[in-house]
């Protein structure tokens, strides 16, 4: 039940903190746009369509990591390779972001990395606790009423 309830969890901030990175890249890019913002030189078209890109790219990243955490708490099952790699991806990433938001943004960007870093460590923790040989024979064995 602690699993499912955690990856659910994980899922729900996860799915929040894309549509917020989303948003964050939309202000930025027209930001530029509209100000015709120029970094050495730079063509800010470029540069407003760059912001877009990376904004989609996170978004959709972050979505696949929820979907592959909503996943794993409606199956309770704990999530397969391709899924592991990904959320050690997501989950080191956001140890590293907050280790720079400290100093770039202040210590509630980093409060709510650590969060989520913490939500995506213990779904796979708690997981993997369940998953291996000991896990396969216990589903094997008959249980006594």
């Amino acid at each position: 039940m602690l699993r499912r309830l955690v990856a659910a969890a994980a899922a729900l901030v996860i799915a929040a903190e894309a549509v917020l990175l989303v948003f964050v890249h939309i202000v930025l890019g027209r930001t530029t746009q509209n100000q015709s913002m120029s970094v050495a030189g730079m063509d800010p078209d470029v540069m407003s369509a760059t912001t877009y890109a990376m904004g989609a790219g996170i978004g959709a990243f972050l979505l696949l990591c929820s979907a592959l955490l909503a996943h794993a708490a409606l199956r309770d099952r704990a999530p397969g390779r391709f899924a592991r790699i990904v959320l050690i991806t997501a989950a080191v990433t956001h140890g590293l972001l907050g280790a720079l938001a400290v100093g770039l943004v202040g210590w509630g960007a980093f409060a709510a990395m650590m969060l989520i870093l913490c939500l995506l460590v213990l779904t796979l923790t708690l997981y993997a606790a369940q998953s291996g040989p000991e896990a396969d024979l216990q589903e094997l064995r008959p249980t006594s009423p």
